[in-house]
């Protein structure tokens, strides 16, 4: 998958390049990360690239020109059919479903937000989406992108093994379940015998069972967007009852 990122502040993802998944994707060639500077774009000679709101306001805002210009140039090396993707609080929140969508795609250009924001006319024309990652407030969208490019990278075959994906939260909808590791004691609390028991049908039911109770008690929400399966009904209806 090609990745583009548009940025003032391009340096800031010099380490998340380095490390982890998103290196070993890198090194597999599964992914293309490429950074721009939107300054290399201002036509002004300070490359000056943001200004202040007509109408009065706190703050600064990217101007049009450069990020007209950095759009237009990055899409000249991106591939056919590539989406720009703008990074704002006001965008759409994403999740797990919507990522999945969207490591499908041949190539992402994000375009990283900085100040009040960037011209109202860049985003009516020259940006396909507006993402947000949650109902809070960041300094700018590198921090967002960054976050976006780890959780698409994990969803690009050969990154991960598929189990490995297919067993963490909001895969199917609902959290995960518990997870321990050795030693099986620690400080009289101890593993469930269930998981030491290597009895693989009944660790997959205490798996399902403990996914829905953790959805239940943290997320009960998520139960309003997912379809459980009978056997996945029978087991909430007796946590439930039990509870």
């Amino acid at each position: 998958m090609w990745i583009g990122i548009i940025t003032i502040f391009p340096e800031m993802f010099t380490c998340m390049i380095k490390y982890g998944i998103i290196k070993k994707a890198l090194k597999k060639n599964i992914i293309s990360i490429n950074i721009w500077n939107l300054r290399q774009f201002s036509n002004k000679k300070n490359r000056k690239i943001d200004d202040h709101p007509y109408g009065g306001g706190p703050g600064m805002v990217l101007t049009a020109q450069p990020l007209k210009t950095a759009i237009q140039t990055v899409k000249t090396f991106s591939p056919k059919n590539t989406i720009v993707i703008y990074l704002s609080p006001q965008g759409q929140n994403i999740n797990q479903k919507h990522m999945h969508k969207i490591s499908q795609q041949v190539g992402i250009i994000l375009v990283c937000g900085r100040y009040e924001g960037i011209d109202e006319r860049i985003i009516q024309h020259y940006i396909d989406e507006e993402w947000s990652i949650g109902d809070y407030i960041v300094s700018g969208g590198e921090l967002p992108a960054m976050t976006i490019i780890d959780v698409i990278s994990r969803l690009q075959p050969g990154v991960l093994k598929k189990y490995s994906i297919q067993e963490e939260s909001f895969y199917n909808g609902l959290l995960d379940y518990p997870h321990y590791t050795r030693p099986e004691n620690i400080d009289n609390k101890f593993v469930p015998k269930v998981l030491l028991s290597g009895h693989q049908r009944n660790i997959q039911k205490w798996k399902i069972t403990h996914s829905l109770k953790n959805t239940l008690l943290k997320r009960p929400d998520l139960f309003k967007k997912i379809c459980l399966s009978n056997e996945q009904k029978k087991i909430l209806q007796q946590f439930k009852k039990n509870y």
